[in-house]
């Protein structure tokens, strides 16, 4: 069976942030993104892997057999834009992205530039219905809440 390779870690988030980011408004971006993620989720940050920021955890199983743990929320302030690590790629939550603002789609996240590029209320009802979907879907630290 393959491991999966993103594990929590014991890293200082704030270390992580002050020693990662060299672009002084995505260590802004990246503290709010903490502050806001961690009232939606009502999980203190960890670090998960060498670059996410993540939320809670969840555990899945697909029917290939493989399995592993990762953060209900997260984010990583790459270089070139965040990835928001918050969105369930079900045909129910598509409407969620109208509202959003300035970002692309990847195949398991969202990126953007910075958090001034998008609607923070509608990033909230994202991640409250991945919250739910993970909820509901998974095993999830969040039923814990």
């Amino acid at each position: 069976m393959i491991n999966n390779k993103t594990k929590e870690t014991h890293v200082n988030v704030t270390d992580f942030i002050n020693s990662y980011v060299d672009n002084e408004q995505k260590k802004i971006d990246s503290l709010q993104l903490i502050k806001i993620m961690s009232e939606w989720s009502g999980f203190e940050p960890k670090m998960w892997g060498p670059t996410i920021i993540g939320f809670g955890s969840y555990h899945y199983k697909y029917e290939s057999g493989h399995e592993g743990d990762m953060p209900i929320l997260g984010f990583s302030p790459r270089k070139a834009e965040f990835s928001l690590y918050v969105y369930s790629p079900i045909e129910e939550h598509k409407p969620l992205l109208d509202n959003l603002g300035k970002f692309k789609m990847g195949k398991a996240c969202i990126y953007v530039k910075k958090l001034s590029d998008i609607n923070l209320e509608a990033l909230e009802k994202i991640c409250n219905a991945t919250i739910i979907y993970l909820n509901k879907h998974h095993e999830c630290a969040c039923r814990e809440k």
